[in-house]
């Protein structure tokens, strides 16, 4: 017997699934956010197109740290008049150890006996440190140099950098942001133009450097306004205006006192000093005693060239001036020593 085929029956249809199209599987797409609207095609939320360094940001505030930008100024105007008072040697002593901190900040590295070596007989460097003592070197003379008297920010910059025309592209981009920004105290344009410098120009020591030196001399109407002297709080503060304002401000501040207090010290020294050699004979004495009060350190070889007194002259003066305790030699070396001011 055959078996009877079977019969062919439609099969249901699936049920539809999340994924198909129609009204209802549209309603179960879970991975779809309420309320999509499915016309539009505009992108998403647009990133904040605001400028890095709002002009407007800095007024604001500088207005709310008024109390502590008049302190600072106050300070400030003590410090540069006790720099008249104690001489040229001051500033040049002050610009010598700003420039050590800013080169601990920026990861150089040199100390303050190198650098003095380096100035005074160009001595010292070994072939990889000779580019940062070189750097160190134009920075001391940038802090030194006399004030530049011109309106224009390009201007202004290029002088303080000693730069000539025609100016660099960075020159003219940093200018433009600090076009409107000339009604700020000039503290607070140090501050401004110290982070504009750095994101303008490409990294490293270089720029750091320049962007300090730019800031410090802005920010002061003659010489330089210290930061570095006791931390980099004034040049490692980031975020928002008033934070950086603010740390630059406090920063600042501590630098300013303690560049008093040196001063103050360095001239009681110098006063001890020129009284405890009065009775030696030459004129010798008196010009170790002055050159010890600029430079931080001194060795035989530089008080030679500083002084142009022969080598056994400054030797056995500076011998004199260790016994009567005025100074004090500081490598504990037979070879290659140096001396220093004992304040």
């Amino acid at each position: 017997m055959t078996p009877a085929r079977p019969v062919d029956r439609a099969l249901p249809p699936d049920p539809p699934g999340p994924y198909d199209s129609g009204p209802q599987a549209e309603e179960d797409l879970w991975f779809l956010p309420q309320n999509v609207d499915q016309g539009s095609t505009q992108p998403g939320p647009r990133a904040d197109s605001s400028p890095l360094f709002n002009v407007r940001d800095w007024r604001l505030a500088e207005a709310n740290l008024a109390g502590d930008l008049a302190a600072l100024c106050f300070d400030f105007g003590r410090l540069q008049e006790r720099i008249e008072v104690v001489g040229a040697g001051a500033l040049h002593l002050l610009a010598l150890q700003e420039v050590v901190g800013l080169g601990w900040w920026s990861g150089a590295r040199i100390g303050a006996d190198r650098l003095a070596l380096w100035l005074s007989l160009h001595q010292g460097a070994a072939r990889d440190e000779a580019q940062a003592l070189a750097h160190a070197a134009w920075a001391v003379r940038r802090l030194e140099a006399g004030a530049v008297a011109a309106s224009d920010w390009r201007a202004r910059i290029g002088g303080h950098l000693g730069l000539s025309e025609p100016w660099p592209d960075r020159v003219h981009e940093v200018a433009a942001s600090l076009g409107t920004a000339q009604g700020l105290h000039c503290i607070t344009q140090g501050a401004l133009l110290f982070h504009l410098w750095r994101a303008a120009s490409d990294g490293g020591v270089a720029r750091d450097i320049e962007a300090a030196v730019l800031g410090a001399r802005i920010a002061a109407q003659t010489g330089f306004l210290p930061l570095t002297l006791v931390g980099f709080s004034a040049l490692s503060v980031s975020g928002s205006a008033e934070r950086r304002l603010s740390g630059w401000i406090g920063g600042a501040h501590q630098a300013v006192l303690a560049a008093l207090l040196h001063l103050d010290r360095l001239r009681a020294w110098q006063a001890q000093a020129v009284q405890a050699v009065a009775d030696m004979s030459g004129r010798t004495p008196g010009l170790l005693v002055a050159l010890l009060a600029r430079w931080p350190m001194v060795s035989a070889p530089m008080a030679e060239a500083e002084t142009g007194a022969s080598r056994a002259a400054v030797q056995r003066n500076l011998q004199m001036l260790t016994a009567r305790n005025l100074i004090r030699e500081v490598t504990g070396q037979g070879r290659f020593r140096l001396w220093t001011a004992r304040i």
